[in-house]
């Protein structure tokens, strides 16, 4: 029987839109982490951060690296695969936040360049935060937790200090090696039964973007990436079929996947595969924000040996419906 793969709906929002607009301290951001994913209920210390002065290092088993070198503004780095003794990522890191941008504006030049404190809480999560200033109107904190041996699961956060227009988190990755970019998106040129992965080749342009609708790609041309320094005029390509963005590695065979729950990311962004830069986006919140609101925004990484297609479709369809059941708690 030919399967049929149908865009992926929305999760329920209404108890994700109570949880995110509560105030979020250390427990909150927790729970919020929790409806992200299942987590290792074993007590195993390879699912924790370590603390090491300013930077958390990390072995899970599966992946080897540091969050946070130095106390830096960045995310997973020097990140090695254990059984293949594979280089993931170096020093830009997996998961680092970095632009900050409004309709037409850009806040700073990168959170990445900014300094911030964390701090590593007892079930060996780290939690950073970036303080509001004259040229950032909002707080932005993060929580790193690791979910499997080979899962990160990151929430961000944001809370307004002034009223915000269409307030856009970019997140990034960037691979080491890894020359084949796809992301989960409706093509009508694509063979029935196939799950909906676009190739993002050079033909199709250097930088290209997936927008979850037309809103959003309206919202991609607003002028937000007209900002200098580095403006970026993006190829818009098809739909998404749901947030999910996938980086193959064929010569070590590992495939990494960059995902977020629907609402929570407007767009999945790449250069084409062998572009040096090596990297996808995910576009968070895209939302308006009200002085003193806090808003919430999920995201997960998987990195594993041989994941096809058809694989990377059910660790996206469980990784939804995980966040639904905690939700639903």
């Amino acid at each position: 029987m030919t399967m049929q793969h149908e865009p992926l709906r929305p999760p329920r929002t209404e108890r994700r839109g109570f949880l995110k607009s509560s105030a979020i301290g250390a427990a909150t951001l927790a729970g919020l982490s929790l409806s992200c994913g299942a987590y290792a209920a074993d007590g195993s210390d390879t699912l924790a951060f370590v603390a090491d002065g300013k930077q958390f290092p990390f072995d899970t088993g599966s992946l080897k690296g540091v969050l946070r070198p130095q106390g830096n503004s960045s995310g997973i780095t020097s990140v090695v695969n254990a059984a293949r003794g594979a280089t993931v990522s170096r020093s830009l890191g997996l998961f680092t936040h970095y632009r900050l941008l409004e309709a037409a504006k850009r806040h700073g030049t990168s959170a990445r360049e900014r300094s911030s404190e964390s701090r590593l809480l007892a079930d060996g999560t780290v939690e950073a935060t970036w303080a509001a200033d004259e040229n950032h109107p909002f707080e932005l904190k993060a929580v790193y937790r690791w979910a499997a041996p080979d899962v990160l699961d990151v929430v961000t956060s944001v809370t307004a200090r002034k009223d915000l227009t269409g307030f856009e988190v970019f997140l990034s990755s960037y691979f080491e090696g890894f020359g084949e970019s796809w992301v989960y998106a409706k093509d009508a040129g694509l063979a029935a039964g196939k799950p909906p992965f676009v190739q993002a080749t050079r033909d199709k342009g250097v930088w290209q973007m997936f927008p979850r609708d037309k809103q959003a790609a309206e919202m991609i041309g607003d002028g937000r990436w007209k900002q200098p320094p580095h403006p970026v005029d993006w190829a818009i390509r098809p739909t998404l079929a749901g947030p999910l963005g996938m980086r193959i590695d064929r010569k070590t065979g590992l495939v990494a996947l960059v995902m977020a729950p629907p609402e929570d990311c407007f767009a999945i962004s790449t250069p084409f595969g062998t572009e040096g830069h090596r990297s996808l986006y995910l576009s968070l919140f895209g939302q308006d924000f009200k002085l003193g609101q806090t808003k919430a925004a999920c995201s997960r990484l998987v990195v594993r040996p041989g994941v096809s297609f058809e694989d990377a479709v059910r660790i996206y369809t469980e990784y939804l419906k995980e966040c639904n059941e905690a939700v639903d708690q």
